[in-house]
């Protein structure tokens, strides 16, 4: 029997729960019913559950209704007027277009390549395993791709590589950007820009997803999306039916391409973002797309990290739980030599939240490129070394790095290749987006 991973009902239930209980909802009774039933919690990495959980569909699908009527107390909205007046500091779109050196541009696309595949091998290995895999192959402070090279055997079987990645991402097999859903993403914002525009709708990205996106590619929120659309459900309550993944990292991958376009208007790419991620996302879910793309905008102008944070928080709701935890992370990596401490603080604080979470990436990526200080290695290995989503997290902290720096160094470079199940995608060149990414800034 196929269990198909991340939409099945019964596999829902857990995760909706833990979302009621971040988001201030009193599902207890509900949680009850369900546990009473032989219902499980939610499983800490798995998509899907054993097969005779299907016996309990029934049930879940009126549970997961029922949660999905209980309204959270939290000031989180999701509306973009509300945002904006939740957020004091909401940026002014500048009057005049902003120069932008293409080095930088392309060093955007490198920065992302770059650190989506040092973190391909090691996702869904904790942070424990990426430390013990680092140093004993001479690899620790990270500086350079994994290698199975001169890994002891029994830290092998400890830790294995992530079997998909493996393959195509580790420094003895790396032979151009191999394929990753960090990168899909932003080729399919780039088309959809070509062929809608600035004024794209969030009904052109659902339409985009049906003709270019394959099911499979897909993962969490987006996959829940996706079948939702097949289902007959608009956007954006795609976002919203039996999609406990809704404030999961998803949308946040999806963003950068939004702030490349907007060089210097966070505003604008933030506008962007949240007609993408309303697809599929709601209230921190969607407050994670804005805040990356407001942070891409200004790493093409800014010439500090410390200067493209304060950009993506200027777009997060003030009384918002990613606010406060980006906040948090930044000011702790201000002042904090250690960045190991810098970790220790952000699981303390976020442990209990699933590893591909909007609130603990986000703020381990601010908290990243605050202590890498515009150093890129530093940047993406701290985004890897904390042990949540490895290769996205290492993707928006490599973008934004890359960016500043108007490219990367040679050890992070790989051949100009990129592979991609996408049409017309597969075998371009990065700086064949980049180029394609600026001719965009002028539409």
């Amino acid at each position: 029997m196929i269990r198909l991973t991340w939409v099945q009902p019964e596999d829902l239930v857990g995760h909706e729960l833990r979302q009621a209980a971040e988001d201030g909802r009193d599902a207890g009774e509900i949680a009850a019913r369900w546990r009473a039933a032989g219902g499980h919690d939610a499983p800490p990495r798995a998509g899907a559950s054993e097969p005779d959980a299907v016996r309990l569909r029934g049930l879940a699908e009126e549970l997961l209704d029922e949660l999905a009527a209980l309204p959270s107390p939290l000031p989180e909205p999701s509306d973009l007027t509300g945002i904006i007046a939740a957020c004091p500091d909401w940026p002014e779109s500048p009057q005049t277009s902003v120069e932008v050196d293409p080095a930088r541009v392309l060093g955007a696309w490198l920065g992302r390549a770059a650190g989506c595949v040092l973190g391909k091998p090691v996702e869904k290995i904790p942070r424990a395993g990426i430390r013990q895999i680092a140093e004993a192959t001479g690899n620790w402070p990270i500086s350079g791709w994994f290698t199975a090279r001169g890994l002891p055997d029994d830290i092998a079987r400890r830790w294995p590589w992530n079997r998909r990645s493996a393959v195509n991402s580790l420094a003895e097999n790396i032979d151009g950007v191999p394929e990753d859903d960090d990168l899909n993403y932003p080729l399919l914002a780039l088309s959809l820009l070509e062929r809608h525009g600035r004024g794209f709708t969030t009904d052109d990205v659902a339409k985009l997803w049906l003709d270019e996106l394959p099911a499979g590619r897909t993962f969490t929120a987006e996959r829940v999306a996706y079948r939702n659309l097949l289902d007959g459900v608009e956007p954006p309550a795609t976002a919203t039916y039996r999609n406990p993944f809704r404030e999961w990292i998803g949308a946040l991958i999806r963003a950068d391409v939004y702030g490349w376009i907007n060089p210097g208007d966070p505003a604008a790419a933030a506008g962007h973002a949240w007609r993408d991620a309303r697809l599929t996302h709601t209230a921190n879910g969607i407050y994670g797309a804005m805040f990356a793309a407001a942070m891409c905008a200004a790493s093409l102008v800014a010439d500090s990290p410390e200067e493209v944070v304060r950009a993506g928080l200027s777009v997060v709701p003030r009384g918002s739980r990613l606010h406060e935890a980006v906040s948090l992370a930044a000011a702790d990596a201000a002042r904090e030599d250690d960045f190991e401490r810098v970790i220790d603080r952000l699981h303390e604080r976020h442990g209990g939240l699933h590893w591909v979470h909007t609130i603990n990436n986000a703020a381990l990526v601010a908290a990243t490129l605050i202590h890498g200080r515009g150093d890129f290695t530093a940047t993406i290995a701290g985004a890897v070394a904390g042990g949540w989503d490895t290769d996205s997290a290492g993707a928006t902290a490599g973008s934004v790095a890359g960016a500043l720096n108007g490219g990367v160094p040679d050890r992070w470079r790989m051949r100009d290749s990129l592979a991609s199940s996408l049409t017309g995608f597969d075998g371009v060149g990065l700086a064949v987006l980049a180029d394609r990414t600026q001719e965009m800034m002028k539409a």
